[in-house]
């Protein structure tokens, strides 16, 4: 590479770093060859999490310094175009994301069936996708973004550490910024000689995670709005998650730091009762107004009410 990269060039080189910042996990979009405003966003993200100046131009020095973190990792899975009819493992593949993400209730059968249409139709529809029941490359990469959002962990009772199946782009790097430990720490406790990486390969991880509940997204929602509600804040969760951007998609799974109190805030809206208010949240009338000190069953909009987690 000659010269710096920025938004408007075109060609291999363009191509070659949006490969390698797809496996970094900051370009989610199809690989074209043409620098767009997609693509500035992920090198602006990956230039604040690297203390480069974020400024959306990549120097041959950032760019070599990418080349080191990509070298060796799990090479990016392919993922065709799948309609009605289709069969094989990555129809299992999308049932089982669709699955974990509550949308597909069937079996694991690698049969693109009826059931399997309407689920890929509903993911599209609450995304905002055309809900024409294919699953093409805008509905893989939301797909798997959402996907890559869930924590791909299992904690062992027996031990100090949890489990992790390795996925498509992962790098030891990758995963110890994730879960706040080390490279050393990581190939030590797995008694690895090198960094390289295959997909599948079950890792231990040190077993430093805090405390969170899980939250789904839902229309409306901004980590503003779900930040006031569990009383933490937009920079937490965006930490918790390892997001680089403020944008949530209908669906997404965020994990919510738990807050020391027992309780989440409430803004009551126009036909609210403490009776809907109860049902809703899974608790009762007299414990929200024990709670909020309540005299009387009248409320006002716009007043604030303290809701007990349950």
């Amino acid at each position: 590479m000659n010269n710096d990269l920025k938004i408007g060039n075109t060609g291999d080189d363009v191509k070659i770093l949006e490969e390698k910042l797809k496996i970094l996990g900051y370009y989610n979009g199809i690989i074209t060859g043409s620098f767009g405003e997609a693509l500035l966003e992920g090198v602006k993200a990956f230039q604040r999490d690297y203390d480069f100046e974020e400024n959306g131009i990549i120097t041959k020095k950032e760019l070599d310094f990418i080349n080191d973190l990509t070298d060796g990792v799990a090479p990016i899975s392919i993922f065709p175009t799948l309609s009605y009819g289709s069969k094989g493992t990555e129809v299992g593949d999308l049932q089982d994301k669709l699955k974990t993400l509550l949308y597909y209730t069937g079996p694991i059968n690698n049969n693109f069936d009826l059931e399997t249409e309407n689920a890929v139709k509903r993911f599209q529809v609450n995304n905002k996708l055309t809900a024409d029941g294919i699953v093409g490359s805008k509905t893989w990469n939301l797909l798997n973004t959402l996907y890559g959002n869930l924590d791909p962990c299992v904690l062992d009772d027996k031990n100090d550490y949890i489990t992790y199946k390795v996925v498509s782009g992962d790098t030891l790097w990758g995963i110890a910024k994730k879960y706040n430990t080390t490279v050393d720490e990581i190939k030590n406790l797995n008694k690895l000689s090198s960094n390289l990486l295959t997909i599948g390969q079950i890792l231990k991880i040190p077993n430093y995670s805090s405390n969170y509940i899980t939250y789904r997204v839902v229309s409306g929602d901004t980590l503003y709005s779900i930040a006031k509600k569990y009383n933490t804040s937009v920079s937490e969760i965006k930490k918790l998650n390892n997001l680089t951007s403020d944008i949530l998609s209908i669906g997404q799974v965020l994990k919510i730091p738990e807050s020391e109190q027992n309780y989440f805030n409430y803004i009551v809206k126009n036909k609210d009762t403490l009776y809907s208010i109860a049902k809703k949240y899974n608790t009762s009338v007299s414990e929200i107004k024990t709670l909020n000190n309540l005299t009387s069953d009248i409320l006002s909009i716009g007043q604030v009410l303290k809701i007990p987690f349950n």
